[in-house]
C-alpha cells in the first residue's frame, strides 16, 4: 500500500492440554509453548510493529511461587526485543543451575516464563501514544488466584467515554481513559462479582476459606462474566483474556467485524487472528482450523475443557473487508484468490481507460501487497488478448498465412516490475519544501521499459490519502515518459472514517472526501456542507440507534467516476506530462470477490454498529468546525 496506514492488531493466545513432561518428550523440550508462542506473533508481525508483549501463567504452583510473567517492549523490533529479554533470562537460569537440564518440575518452578498458558499481542497504536503502558497484555493482579485477569485485544471501541463513565458510575477510579484498560476494568468489576457470588455459596456450604478457593474457580461461569461486561460494548473485537488459575478465553464482536481462528486437539488449543498462521506454526490443513463465529467466545478452562459458547446475539456479518484487501497475509487461501479476483474483475474499467490498447500498455503494481491482484488483473489481460486473437484466427481462417499467424501468437501482455520501493529511506528535513523532494524518492523506477506511446497500468491495494501518489508514485512514473498513467485501485473509494480499528479517525485526511468537497465548491452546491453539518449537529445528543448517517449526502450529487477524476486531477501537479486516470473498483465488485467479509463502512458509510453512525457524524462536525480532534 502506497499511503502508509496503521491498523489492526494481532492476538495469540496457546493453551498446552498435556503436562509439560509430555513436550519434554515428545519434542525434546519443556519450552515448547514458547518456541510456538515466538512463531505465532512472528507470522502475526504484519499486524503490528508498534509493540508487543507476552504473557505467561504456570497452574497448580504453590503459594508463593510466582505463576504470572509478562513482558512487553515498544522498541524498534519489539517481538525480537521480547524473546531476546526472555531468551536471556531463561538461559542465565539454566546456566546457573544445571540440575535443572532435564528436570521439568526445576524448569516450571524456579524459571519465568514456562507454563501451560500463553497469550501473545503485536499491536499498531490507534488510541493514545505508543509508550510502553499502551502495550497489551494488560494486567490486573490481585492475590486471589482467579480475581488476576490479563487481557489484550484486537479491538477497538465506539463508545470508551461511555464505558469509561459507567465504570466511575460503578465506584471505580479507572486510572486512565483509554479503551484498554477500560474494558479490562469493565470485565474485572464482573469477575469480582462472580467470586464475590461463589464464595457465598462456598461459604453456605461448608468450605473454609483455602478450601473455598479451587471450588470457586472451577465453578467460575466465564460466559456469564463476558454476558455482563459485554452489554454496552459498541465496536469491533477480537478479545483475549486469561484468568490467574487458568481459565482462558477469546470473545469475538457479534458483527464479525475482527478475526479470529481457533484450532484445537489432544495437546494443544490455540487462537490467532489469521488462518495460515496456526497452519503454518502447528502443520495443520485449512479446513481443521476454524473461525470463531460473531458473537461467540472460546473458553478454555483449567480443566482442559474447550468450548465455543454464544455471548450475544449476531448481528449481519460484517467481517473487516480490508483484512482481505491487505491487512492480512496472503498466504492464506482464500485471500489469495480473492485478492487475484480483485485484480480480474476491474479489467474491463482498466481497458476503457486504456482504449483496449493492450498492445502499447505495460503493467505493474505498487510493491509489495498489491502483487496478488497484479497477477488477477494480468490473467484477465491474458484472456482478453486471447480472445481477441481467437476472434482474429476465425474471422481470417481462410486466408491467414504461417507468417501472420506467427506474429499473432507473438503479441504478448506486457509485465515489468516499474515500482521499486526503497524501504531505507527516512525522511530527516523538517522544511516543506525539502520534505517533498525527499519523499518523491520513496519510489524508485525501472527505466528503459516503457515507450512514449505507451500506456503504464500501475495497481495499488487502494488509495487513502494520496499523499504518496502525488508526491513520488506519479511522478517517478512520469519520469519514464509514458503516454498516460493509469492508477488502479483494487479497493473502493475510502469515504468515511473507520472507528473500529484502522487508523482512519479523520474525514478531511481522506482524498476521496477532499475530491467531492472541491466538487461541491465548485459547482455551487457549498450549501450542501452547511446543511449536512447542521443536520449531523442536530443529532449529538441522540441515543445512538436513532442516529443517521446524514455524512452520505455530501456524497450524492457525484458519480463515482466524477470523483475518481476529480481525485486524479488533485494528485496530478502541474508539471506532470502524462495523461493521469485513476480507476477504482466498485462496491458490488468488492463483495462478488470477497463474499465473506462484505463488512464496507469505509467505502459505503453502512455502519455495522449503531456507534458508527455517531462516529462519522462527529467527525464531519469536527470537519467543519476546525476541530483537529479523533471522533470517538
Amino acid at each position: 500500500m502506497s499511503d502508509a496506514l496503521k491498523h489492526e492488531c494481532g492476538i495469540a493466545l496457546l493453551r498446552l492440554l498435556k503436562p509439560l513432561e509430555y513436550y519434554k518428550e515428545k519434542y525434546g523440550s519443556a519450552f515448547y509453548g514458547i518456541q510456538k508462542m515466538y512463531l505465532l506473533m512472528e507470522k502475526q508481525h504484519n499486524r503490528g510493529q508498534d509493540g508487543a508483549g507476552f504473557a505467561s501463567i504456570k497452574m497448580d504452583v504453590k503459594p508463593g511461587q510466582r505463576y504470572i510473567s509478562r513482558v512487553r517492549s515498544n522498541q524498534q523490533q519489539p517481538i525480537q526485543d521480547i524473546f531476546a529479554q526472555i531468551n536471556e533470562r531463561v538461559n542465565e537460569e539454566m546456566a546457573l543451575h544445571p540440575e535443572y537440564n532435564d528436570n521439568v518440575a526445576l524448569q516450571k518452578e524456579h524459571i519465568p516464563y514456562i507454563g501451560e498458558l500463553f497469550l501473545g499481542h503485536v499491536r499498531y497504536g490507534t488510541f493514545g501514544k505508543n509508550s510502553i503502558e499502551s502495550v497489551h497484555p494488560f494486567l490486573r493482579q490481585n492475590n486471589w488466584m482467579h480475581r488476576n485477569l490479563i487481557v489484550a485485544g484486537n479491538f477497538n471501541m465506539t463508545n470508551v467515554q461511555q464505558l469509561f463513565q459507567n465504570l466511575v458510575e460503578l465506584g471505580q477510579h479507572p486510572k486512565e481513559l483509554a479503551d484498554t484498560v477500560t474494558i479490562m476494568e469493565n470485565i474485572g468489576h464482573f469477575l469480582d462479582d462472580e467470586v464475590t457470588d461463589l464464595y457465598q455459596d462456598c461459604k453456605n456450604e461448608g468450605y473454609s476459606k483455602e478450601e473455598a478457593s479451587p471450588v470457586i474457580a472451577e465453578r467460575l461461569n466465564i460466559p456469564r462474566i463476558l454476558k455482563r461486561a459485554s452489554k454496552q460494548w459498541d465496536g469491533g473485537y477480537a478479545m483475549a483474556g486469561l484468568l490467574g488459575h487458568g481459565d482462558a478465553f477469546v470473545f469475538r464482536d457479534p458483527a464479525g467485524i475482527r478475526p479470529a481462528f481457533y484450532y484445537q486437539d489432544d495437546e494443544i488449543a490455540v487462537v490467532a487472528s489469521e488462518r495460515p498462521v496456526i497452519q503454518t506454526v502447528f502443520n495443520v490443513p485449512f479446513e481443521e482450523v476454524k473461525e470463531l463465529e460473531p458473537g461467540h467466545a472460546i473458553i478454555i478452562k483449567k480443566s482442559g475443557n474447550v468450548a465455543i459458547e454464544q455471548i450475544k446475539e449476531a448481528l449481519p456479518k460484517k467481517a473487516c473487508s480490508f483484512e482481505r484487501i491487505y491487512f492480512s497475509r496472503g498466504s492464506d487461501a482464500e485471500i489469495y484468490r480473492e485478492r487475484k479476483e480483485l485484480g480480474r474483475l476491474i479489467l474491463p474499467d482498466v481497458l476503457k481507460a486504456i482504449n483496449s490498447d493492450t498492445d502499447n500498455t505495460v503493467f505493474s503494481y505498487i510493491p509489495n501487497t498489491a502483487e496478488t491482484s497484479f497477477y488477477g488483473m494480468v490473467e484477465a489481460a491474458n484472456d482478453f488478448l486471447n480472445q481477441r486473437k481467437n476472434d482474429y484466427i476465425i474471422a481470417n481462417r481462410n486466408t491467414l498465412t504461417a507468417e501472420t499467424l506467427h506474429e499473432l501468437l507473438e503479441v504478448k501482455i506486457r509485465t515489468e516490475k516499474v515500482a521499486i520501493k526503497d524501504a531505507k529511506l527516512r525522511t530527516f528535513i523538517t522544511e516543506d519544501s525539502s520534505r517533498d523532494d525527499l519523499v518523491a524518492h520513496v519510489y524508485d523506477v525501472t527505466y528503459g521499459v516503457i515507450k512514449p506511446e505507451d500506456n503504464l497500468v500501475i495497481i495499488d491495494d487502494s488509495i487513502v490519502r494520496g499523499t504518496t501518489l502525488k508526491k513520488s508514485i506519479i511522478r517517478m512514473m512520469d519520469r519514464l515518459n509514458p503516454k498516460r498513467i493509469v492508477i488502479v485501485s483494487s479497493a473502493p473509494q475510502i469515504r468515511y472514517p473507520d472507528c473500529y480499528g484502522i487508523d482512519m479517525a479523520k474525514l478531511e485526511g481522506l482524498v476521496a472526501f477532499r475530491a467531492a468537497q472541491e466538487l461541491l465548491e465548485e459547482r455551487g452546491l457549498h450549501h450542501i456542507i452547511e446543511e449536512t453539518y447542521k443536520k449531523c449537529k442536530a443529532q449529538e445528543n441522540l441515543p445512538d440507534t436513532d442516529v443517521i448517517n446524514y455524512v452520505k449526502e455530501f456524497y450524492a450529487p457525484f458519480t463515482d467516476e466524477e470523483i475518481s477524476d476529480k481525485i486524479a486531477e488533485m494528485l496530478t501537479e502541474d508539471d506532470i506530462k502524462a495523461e493521469v486516470k485513476i480507476i477504482f473498483q466498485s462496491v458490488d465488485n468488492l463483495h462478488k470477490a470477497c463474499p465473506k467479509n462484505l463488512g464496507d463502512w469505509y467505502f459505503t458509510g453502512d455502519y455495522p454498529t449503531p456507534g458508527g453512525n455517531r462516529v462519522v457524524n462527529r467527525a464531519f462536525i469536527n470537519f467543519y468546525e476546525g476541530n483537529d480532534a479523533r471522533a470517538y
